[in-house]
């Protein structure tokens, strides 16, 4: 390749050493060692591929677009159509991953082609291109059921030839097509389906990353949480075991760092998210804005607002859509009416289901914020509806939380309850405490509409307690302002405190941990201490559990 400086390889026979490297997925030694072996006589077709192959998991698109070129061109002139055709189906990926739209197009065209010009009858390339077209068909022209099809038709030529990485890619683009029709659980069945063959090793690495990584983004997308989990701890172990990859670990990171944020271990979660963004580096490419975007959505959790309003922006700039997390960072900066105003563009221009699942929670609990309960409670309707085709836990617990949010901001607190407790259990199956905690706090204001002030006191103080224990700041911050408290009278940065207390920290350590002067936590321990009426931190802790409190 091109200005390549050729590392030596030990031993006498680099091709050999590279075939073993691609065997034990020792990419930065196979990629070494083809390189070497290229140096001493050119590469055959095969080794070509394998070492495209290896340039493309360490990252170096334009290394593996050099050696899947020259692979196709020695293929092509021995009339191996299908070879060919396997390593024209790559060079197109890599070239639109890239963006280079234009140059995807005119290699997909070669490819067809030379297709076409097969006089024998029909192999496994022709089943590649309609992958290509099942994709276009759904991804673009949103004409899922032409998807579907296309998509069907490559998984028969797929298993009449043996050929596993094509069953894979196709089911996975067909699986995707019948969500986006609406067909949620067939859909899912088609995933999993593909992921058979992953999870058998029967593909090729690519594959193998490229079919985990779409398949936990669709989990997310319709909020089935538990197949999300299932995968993305899958994709872990298989990452591990691929020596020197770089192209799937970013996003194999950034789903575990959304997983870890929606279980409610922010500090974890922020950690995996900046390993991400590390590991995409200065990468322009939508993964990495996502990275950016996960970063951002912890930061905003975590109240450290500007870092998250920077990460917005970088996300943005990767192409990755800053929304809804950045609106709802304008809702914590208590900048309300601009978050509505972005929120309301961002809906009018936004018409798939799914794409309008992952806005609407944020729409609805911006619009009850200014006031807008009528529109809130449209689009709390149309969450229960999509909720209803999904058919996800996560998505009810959504829908139901909404409605719940709704039905009290319009004084109808028992319809609410009834809601909002729905929600709750459903945040709570999911191990998603967060989410629990906010449907504690609603439900916390139910109770106390309704007179029933001892069972307002239990769901706030839970709430309060989960949310310090998570380190949820601007959920906490936002209840001072509204000046959330306790039976107890101890404020919502009280209970916070007392929980630092019970811990055994000191006032200086407090103050560090939440970013308060010294003498601030001075006046809010002796607050606590009066209003518990106790003369010491052991006794102020002892009460507090007594009554709940923590």
């Amino acid at each position: 390749m091109k200005g390549r400086r050729v590392s030596a390889v030990p031993g006498s026979d680099p091709l050999s050493a590279a075939r073993r490297a691609v065997a034990s997925q020792q990419w930065d030694a196979a990629d070494a060692a083809f390189a070497a072996a290229d140096a001493v006589e050119g590469l055959a077709p095969d080794d070509l591929r394998l070492w495209g192959m290896s340039s493309y998991l360490l990252r170096r698109p334009q290394d593996a677009l050099e050696a899947l070129t020259r692979a196709y061109e020695q293929f092509a002139a021995r009339t191996e159509v299908d070879d060919a055709a396997r390593c024209g189906f790559w060079i197109v990926y890599a070239l639109a991953n890239r963006g280079e739209i234009g140059q995807a197009g005119g290699w997909l065209s070669r490819v067809d082609r030379l297709l076409s010009e097969q006089t024998t009858g029909r192999g496994c390339g022709h089943g590649y291109l309609l992958v290509f077209d099942a994709f276009r068909a759904a991804a673009i022209d949103h004409d899922y059921a032409r998807g579907h099809a296309a998509a069907d038709r490559a998984v028969r030529i797929g298993r009449e030839h043996g050929e596993a990485d094509l069953v894979a890619l196709a089911l996975n683009v067909g699986g995707r097509a019948l969500i986006y029709a609406g067909e949620v659980g067939q859909g899912l069945k088609r995933l999993d389906e593909a992921m058979v063959g992953v999870m058998a090793d029967e593909v090729s690495p690519i594959v193998a990353g490229t079919v985990y990584c779409s398949v936990i983004e669709a989990c997310e997308e319709v909020q089935e949480l538990g197949r999300a989990a299932e995968w993305t701890a899958a994709l872990s172990r298989w990452c591990d075991e691929q020596q020197g990859m770089l192209t799937f670990n970013g996003q194999c990171l950034t789903h575990r760092a959304t997983l870890l944020r929606l279980g409610g271990r922010l500090d974890a979660a922020a950690d995996e998210a900046a390993r991400a963004c590390q590991r995409f580096g200065a990468a322009d490419e939508p993964a990495a804005g996502r990275a950016m975007y996960e970063l951002a959505q912890v930061q905003r959790l975590t109240g450290d607002l500007s870092n998250a309003a920077a990460n917005y922006r970088r996300a943005a700039e990767r192409g990755h859509d800053p929304q809804p997390g950045l609106a709802l960072l304008r809702l914590a900066q208590g900048r309300s009416e601009a978050a509505s105003t972005m929120m309301h563009r961002r809906m009018e221009e936004t018409t798939g289901e799914l794409d309008r699942l992952r806005l609407l929670p944020a729409y609805v609990e911006i619009l009850l914020d200014v006031g807008d309960t009528e529109t809130a409670a449209a689009a709390a309707r149309e969450l229960t509806t999509t909720a209803a085709m999904v058919r996800t836990t996560a998505a009810e617990a959504e829908a139901a939380y909404a409605t719940g949010a709704v039905a009290l901001a319009q004084g109808e607190p028992g319809q609410a309850l009834v809601a909002l407790r729905d929600a709750f259990q459903r945040w709570r199956s999911l191990h998603a405490p967060l989410e629990a905690a906010r449907c504690r706090v609603v439900i916390a204001r139910a109770c106390t509409m309704l007179g029933d002030h001892d069972a307002a006191s239990v769901e706030m103080t839970a709430a309060l307690r989960a949310m310090t224990d998570m380190g949820a700041r601007s959920d906490l911050a936002r209840l001072r302002g509204q000046g959330i408290g306790t039976e107890s009278g101890l404020t919502a940065r009280e209970i916070e405190v007392l929980a630092l207390v019970a811990a055994g920290k000191t006032n200086r350590v407090i103050a560090d941990e939440l970013a308060l002067a010294v003498k601030t936590v001075d006046r809010h321990v002796a607050n606590i201490l009066s209003k518990l009426d106790v003369t010491s931190r052991t006794a102020a802790t002892a009460v507090a559990y007594e009554q709940g409190l923590l």
